[in-house]
């Protein structure tokens, strides 16, 4: 019913960039999507979010070093993530809310490793 395919995650030196990607199906329309994290022993997180319109929202942690984009005729969300730092490493998960459904919708996780 609701499929959200995460990809783009791995291994990259402190200062470096990423780019993550969310493909999102659903049989209804897509709302707000956005993207997740979660370190070992830690609670998940908001990193980014980013509505219908462009609204973006991020966590303090992130500003200024991160940028949520979607496409929405191709239901994706994008998160390019630059000066990376070691306390950035976490599974990251794309979020989403669907029209006309109640609940969250999560992807499967993409491991980020931020290390020398």
């Amino acid at each position: 019913q609701v499929q959200l395919v995460e990809s783009g995650g791995g291994l990259v030196q402190p200062g470096g960039s990423l780019r993550l990607s969310c493909a999102a199906s659903a049989i209804f329309s897509i709302n707000a999507m956005g993207w997740y994290r979660q370190a070992p022993g830690k609670q998940r997180e908001l990193a980014a979010t980013i509505t219908t319109d462009g609204s973006t929202n991020y966590a303090d942690s992130v500003k200024g070093r991160f940028t949520i984009s979607r496409d929405n005729a191709k239901s994706t969300v994008y998160l390019q993530m630059n000066s990376l730092k070691p306390e950035d490493t976490a599974v990251y998960y794309c979020h989403a809310t669907i029209r006309y459904l109640s609940g969250n919708y999560w992807g499967q996780g993409t491991q980020v490793t931020v290390s020398s």
